[in-house]
């Protein structure tokens, strides 16, 4: 890898039910990401919107891949702001009806969609009080999606796939791992951090943990603590809760110092 650097930019939000409102929001603080040289920007998971799990019309929204007013949008964004823009997730519409893709859509600076991730790991969780079931309304992906962008190979995820280390090691060696997320606040309090630190560790790379920050409209409370760690498992920019943008510049000679004096990825054996 050339010494080569990416700066990034991951924008925390505390989206509303209302889908107009969370694009006008996202616009804002895209431009905001690109005004400070952002190149590559993250949007969380369901940025879109959050409704409650009751909300009769929450998938009203849903689009086809590549066809829907939300994604001429998002490519308006990535142009007009000349950035990489991560969409966090918006909900597509899969082969088999009421049933839905959680999907992260990467468009180039040219506004043209660069790749698609469809969420793989779909969350369940029942704690007695607040209970989850993804499964209901979504189907799980199943593909490992990277790219590369200006000579980072990047992997695609989205919050519960965190839990799962398997789906990071099929991504072969990466250089940054992006994961848009909504993750619980029961749960983020107890592994969210743990979590994310532990996958850069084990990975040797960048990891950027974009999450949902807070009390919502709707009712749902969220974790926030929006991340970015570098190879050695450090953290180099991080948030509360609330709306936020943090940044950092991502380094290719960070990412040859760490694995050279821990050459761990070479050592791999299974």
């Amino acid at each position: 890898m050339l010494n080569n650097s990416l700066k990034v930019a991951a924008i925390q939000m505390l989206s509303v039910p209302n889908c107009q409102v969370n694009l006008q929001t996202a616009a804002r603080l895209v431009k905001e990401a690109a005004l400070n040289s952002a190149r590559m920007v993250v949007l969380p998971e369901f940025f879109i919107q959050i409704c409650t799990p009751e909300a009769q019309d929450r998938f009203a929204i849903a689009e086809e891949l590549g066809n829907g007013v939300i994604q001429t949008e998002l490519a308006r964004l990535a142009l007009e702001n000349n950035v990489y823009l991560l969409a966090g997730s918006i909900p597509l519409k899969s082969a088999i009806i009421d049933k839905y893709y959680n999907a992260a859509l990467m468009y180039a600076p040219d506004g043209q969609l660069f790749c698609a991730y469809n969420k793989i790991h779909l969350f369940k969780f029942n704690d007695g009080s607040v209970a989850y079931d993804e499964g209901g309304d979504f189907v799980a992906g199943d593909k490992v999606i990277c790219c590369d962008i200006d000579g980072f190979k990047i992997g695609l995820s989205i919050c519960y796939d965190l839990r799962f280390p398997e789906l990071f090691r099929a991504m072969g060696v990466v250089d940054v791992i992006l994961l848009p997320s909504a993750f619980t606040y029961q749960t983020g309090l107890a592994h969210w951090e743990l979590l994310a630190r532990a996958r850069a560790v084990e990975n040797q790379c960048y990891f950027v943990a974009v999450n949902q920050g807070g009390e919502h409209e709707s009712g749902r409370k969220t974790y926030g603590h929006s991340l970015i760690c570098d190879p050695w498992g450090e953290l180099i920019a991080s948030c509360a809760e609330g709306e936020h943008i943090i940044y950092a510049e991502l380094s290719s000679l960070r990412l040859q110092e760490v694995r050279s004096k821990l050459p761990a990825l070479e050592h791999r054996k299974l």
